[in-house]
């Protein structure tokens, strides 16, 4: 299997994207050893002097006025390890791991960190045997380092803590063993290094990133058979509109409903004698507010790239002078407000695709048959099932509240002010599940809607996304038990089965820009 090369500060979101998704085997670029071995030398001369260097003869926090001896400075480290390795809830998944592991090995071969080289090699080692450290997702507050998280995982490499083997928790001394991996040994300043950082909150902001590709991709596919089902104007997505603006999210989300909606009969069927003037907002304004969603996205896809490419553990290590530099890169605010920008982002693509759900079962606006069934009152078609798309987009409006404006001091008031960029990121996952959930429900939504416009043909893009839902979900002309069909719609939206009509749509600009 091919070995992807990791040099340091040059981590790309496609091999991120392969990290995560299923593991591919890495390697360190041979020539960062130089600079991994130069400022190890630094460290391990200071810890042979006198002077008091913070986290290789001190204390931690509040505590670096305490000195620790010479022939403690190994048992210092260890008992960091041990001593923050507090975290609680459920493991981490397996995605967010690998890119801990391969990120914090990363960061730290850059050679500002001063461990060794063996440090290094062990967290590649054990991603590439593919093992996955157990690691409870709760209890960072993202400033000093993502400390507990990255404590448990680096309490795994020590074969002290544990690993996920086949969804069991299994003892990592056995595991080491039976991998072949001698369990690392900390020297001075080592435990530190590995603890202090944001990788942690980086990868689980990444996880949701990469996680909602899929489900904006879908909402794009699903918002414009919105538009068709409902007979709206494909007026609002003239480019004219788009330029005068100049926000580049909103002119490329234009261009991509174009391109879903062309060569649409339905629209071609009511270009003249509809006595509609405009269309309602949730239809008209979807470059508008998809758009400006994807321009948060996009920001954040730099600022999380940046990240885990950084040196941000502490003190720092200047090897081409020698010094040792206390500073505060642990500080994940960056990661905090972008998880928070995202939040925001992902919200809002629920909350529109609710709005659209809204109106196609109010006959008034859609001129559909009400809640979308053909004998209402005997039947409530998709009443309920709106009902349920309305709970999650108002359960996503509390989860959307910035986590980063949410500091509470911690260490006896020496960390006293921290950036909750773990939860920000970690509280994504349940966002993105509500989207899809919404997102299905308009699925089925749009879908039947179409069926009262035949014999009328969508567009050919549109109408490979109705006969994909068509394979698994039949019409529902009098109702029946939905939420198995539901289940099935998300299902379509999460697994990227409507990103593949997205994509195969030719000219498009990249959702994400290149970086």
């Amino acid at each position: 299997m091919t070995q992807h090369l990791i040099t340091p500060g040059h981590l790309n979101f496609e091999l991120l994207q392969a990290i995560h998704a299923h593991g591919v085997p890495v390697t360190l670029a041979p020539e960062a050893r130089t600079n991994i071995r130069a400022s190890a030398a630094v460290v391990q001369a200071a810890a042979a002097g006198d002077a008091p260097v913070y986290g290789v003869n001190t204390g931690f926090g509040k505590l670096a006025n305490q000195r620790i001896s010479a022939a403690d400075l190994a048992t210092l480290q260890l008992n960091l390890i041990r001593s923050h390795s507090v975290g609680v809830g459920e493991p981490c998944n397996p995605g967010v791991v690998r890119l801990m592991l391969v990120m914090k090995a990363a960061s730290l071969a850059r050679g500002y960190s001063g461990v060794r080289e063996v440090v290094i090699d062990t967290l590649l080692a054990v991603y590439n045997a593919g093992l996955i450290p157990w690691v409870p997702e709760k209890g960072s507050v993202g400033a000093s380092g993502d400390l507990a998280p990255l404590s448990h995982m680096t309490l795994a490499l020590l074969g002290e803590g544990d690993f996920l083997v086949d969804g069991q928790r299994r003892p990592a001394a056995e595991v080491l063993r039976q991998h072949g991996i001698a369990p690392l040994a900390l020297e001075a300043k080592e435990g530190l290094a590995l603890i202090n950082g944001t990788q942690t909150s980086t990868a689980l902001a990444l996880h949701a990133f990469l996680s909602f590709e899929p489900v904006l991709e879908a909402a794009l596919v699903i918002g414009a058979l919105t538009v068709d089902a409902a007979r709206g104007s494909d007026g609002p997505f003239d480019p004219r509109i788009h330029a005068l603006r100049g926000q580049p999210g909103q002119i490329d989300v234009a261009q991509y409903y174009r391109a879903l909606l062309k060569g649409s009969a339905i629209r071609a069927s009511h270009t003249e004698g509809d006595d509609r003037v405009q269309d309602p907002y949730c239809l008209r304004c979807q470059p508008q507010v998809v758009g400006a969603c994807l321009d948060q996205l996009r920001h954040a896809s730099l600022v999380l790239l940046r990240e885990a490419n950084a040196v941000t553990d502490n003190p720092l290590v200047f090897f081409e002078d020698g010094a040792m530099i206390s500073g505060g890169n642990f500080h994940a605010e960056p990661v905090a407000l972008a998880a928070d920008a995202m939040a925001t982002a992902i919200a809002e693509v629920g909350a529109i695709a609710e709005r659209r759900i809204a109106m196609l079962i109010d006959s008034s606006v859609s001129r559909l048959p009400p809640f979308l069934t053909e004998n209402a009152g005997l039947n409530s078609g998709f009443m309920i099932a709106h009902v349920t798309a309305a709970a999650l987009a108002s359960e996503n409006k509390s989860l959307a509240h910035p986590a980063s404006v949410d500091s509470l001091p911690t260490s006896a008031n020496q960390e006293d002010h921290v950036s909750m960029a773990t939860f920000a990121a970690r509280r994504l996952q349940p966002m993105i599940a509500n989207v899809a959930h919404i997102l299905g429900v308009e699925l089925l939504a749009s879908a039947q809607a179409i069926e009262f416009l035949r014999p009328l043909n969508s567009s050919p893009a549109l109408e490979q996304a109705h006969a994909l839902l068509r394979q698994h979900c039949a019409p529902m002309m009098t109702d029946r038990y939905l939420a198995p069909d539901m289940e099935t719609a998300a299902t379509l939206v999460r697994s990227g089965a409507l990103s593949g009509l997205f994509r195969a749509l030719p000219g498009l600009p990249p959702l994400w820009v290149p970086v």
